[in-house]
Order: structure tokens, then sequence, then C-alpha cells
């Protein structure tokens, strides 16, 4: 709790130890796992990533919270850095996941023992060490989609209630592709929140990997574009038309891209409706506010108008701890933002919304 606000982070990372991968892979595939140094038999798990990033990244990670760092982001670190900051409950996305269940090489038999091993090592050992504050999110497998149908049920034995998929097109797949239906339709079924969440250098076709190679460039089209085309790929693929009551979240990519995303495609629906009228039958934004959830960053300068747009019910804050984007003081900037939102919307943001979001 900070000054008075009960706080859910809606998009918090674990750092995977390396010998997870050994620990919880089962036997016939312990030969994939990945090297300290990021590799998979010799070839890394990303897209080139220079050496001045990475030290600049430890730099700015081992700066903004040095005890975690030094006890390698363990739960006892993590639960001491959310205390630090305020929070009171932290859902948890991968890191060094991000990355590896995005390699559109490796075979969907792998990928499934990668997410099996990931989700095994969250629920048994990180997150039970406190279960009321620390929340998993489950990977997926999009390599496989009969096998996500599988995983999600037995994730759902742990007591979890959300999973997180990558927006981009996996094994030439987009998210509204008739692969994944019957995943959708568990989702909903289940009251299985899903997490949308963009990374970096990934393996994967990703919006600016054609023309940049900076972490600059990257960072800046990758996460809030790749958003926009998920979004549209849920809506133009009539994913959100068929399941009214799935609910689906945004992270980390603010919110400045959501008005103008929203006036374009119904602008585009208002001219080209009869192409698509079986699959979307009501204008894009109305299915957004009916089941959509989008996190803000607190130093975005145009807040105020967001709200003015789509209101206050489908907003939703993670701090990203502990990337090297994360600032240490990011919750305490949030509450700050009481002098220019009510009260009210500010505990909406920070506790109703992720509590109707997640399902808590």
């Amino acid at each position: 709790m900070l000054k008075g606000y009960s706080i859910i982070d809606a998009d918090s990372h674990v750092i995977e130890p390396h010998n997870m991968w050994i620990k919880y892979l089962k036997p016939e595939f312990k030969k994939f796992a990945p090297s300290p140094d990021m590799k998979i038999k010799g070839e890394p798990i990303t897209e080139t990533i220079s050496q001045q990033l990475e030290k600049e990244g430890n730099r700015q990670m081992m700066e903004a919270h040095p005890h975690a760092y030094l006890n390698h982001y363990n739960a006892e670190s993590h639960v001491q850095a959310m205390v630090q900051m305020g929070v009171d409950i932290a859902f948890l996305y991968p890191t060094t996941g991000l990355c590896l269940f995005a390699i559109d090489t490796l075979p969907p038999e792998v990928m499934g023992a990668f997410t099996y091993a990931y989700n095994t090592w969250l629920y048994e050992e990180f997150c039970s060490y406190d279960p009321s504050h620390l929340k998993g999110v489950a990977a997926m497998n999009l390599h496989d989609p009969q096998e996500m149908v599988k995983e999600l049920h037995r994730i759902v034995n742990f007591g979890w209630k959300a999973v997180f998929l990558r927006p981009n097109p996996v094994k030439g797949r987009i998210l509204s592709d008739s692969a994944y239906e019957p995943f959708w339709t568990a989702c909903e079924e289940l009251d299985i929140a899903v997490g949308i969440h963009e990374g970096s250098h990934s393996r994967l076709p990703t919006t600016g990997a054609d023309r940049f190679n900076s972490h600059f460039a990257l960072h800046a089209c990758s996460h809030p574009m790749e958003h926009m085309m998920a979004l549209l790929a849920l809506i133009e693929g009539g994913v959100l038309e068929r399941h009214p009551k799935l609910r689906v979240g945004f992270l980390e990519s603010g919110c400045g891209w959501l008005p103008y995303w929203l006036w374009r495609l119904d602008e585009e629906y208002k001219n080209l409706y009869w192409e698509i009228k079986d699959m979307v039958k009501l204008q894009p934004s109305e299915y957004f506010r009916r089941q959509c959830y989008l996190a803000i960053d607190p130093s975005e300068p145009y807040l105020t108008q967001v709200f003015d747009y789509i209101g206050s019910d489908n907003l939703i804050f993670g701090s990203d701890y502990p990337h090297i984007d994360h600032q240490p003081d990011i919750v305490d900037r949030l509450v700050g933002l009481e002098k220019d939102l009510s009260k009210e919307t500010l505990k909406k943001i920070v506790w109703d919304n992720p509590t109707r979001f997640y399902s808590l």
C-alpha cells in the first residue's frame, strides 16, 4: 500500500535462473536448455543484442534495485522490492521466456517443454514463496495450438487465472487464426485473463525488425505497433465477437496509441463494414470498451485526454520491474497523478480495474 492506495502491479517480471531449465525440463528436452550466455546448442535465442546494451542494462537494473540484483532476483528479493515500491500484489511475466518462447524455428514440442518447465518452476518455487502477493501468469505454447488447451487446464489447477501471449505471428499464424479457436473458447469458459506482452529482439516476425537494429528503434516500434495489430487481429478476425466474456490486456506499450487506433478502426469500419460484417458486428471501439484493458505509464503527458476518450474502466498499471526501462519510483509517480485525476479514478487504475481483469 502507498499513501492510502492498495496497488496491483499488472505487469511485473521474474528473472529466470539459468539452472531452472535443466531442473524442470523433461529428460528428453534437457539438451535444449539455454546456456548462461543465452544460447541453445550454440545459437542465440535472440536477434543480435549489443554488448553496450547488455552492459548498460545490467548497470541500470543494479542501480534501481541493488539488493534484488545481488540476490539474482529471487522471490524473497522480489517481495522486498514490492514492499519498497508500495505494491500489494504483482502478476508475474517472464524475462528470458519472452524471447525463448518466441523462436519461430524450433519444433512445437520443444516449445511445449519450455512452457511446461517455466510454468512448473514459477508455481512450485517462485510463487510458492508468497502466493498471496506473487501471482503467476502462465506461458502458452503458441507453436502448438492443441497443446495450449491442455496446459491451460493444468495451470487452472494451480489456482492461476491468467496467461500471456506474444502479439507476433507464430508459425505464420496471427492471433485470430482458426487453430487458436479452442484456446479462446477455453479461456472464456474458464474465466482466464489473457495478457498480451511483446518483447524486442525476438526471433519472430516483428514490426521494425526489417528496418532497424538499435534497441532504441526496435523497442519504440515493437511494443505499441505489435499491440495495435494484435488488437486488430482479435477484432477483425471475430475473436472478440465470438467470445464476449473474454478479457484481453495489452501491457508495456503505454496508452497513447489507443485513441488514434480506435478512431482509425472506427472510421474504417464506417466505410468498409460490409467487408467484415459477418465477423465484426460492433464498432471496433465498442469491443475494446467491453472487454479489453491497457496498461498506462504515469509519465505519459496526455493521460487526461485518454481518459476523456476511453473512460477510466479499461486502464491498469504495470511497473515492468525490474527491466531496463523500469524506474524504482514509478509507483510513487503513479500515485502522484491524483493531483490530475480524481482519487476514484486512480483507485480504479491501481486496484479496481486489475482486480476485474485478473478476476481476483
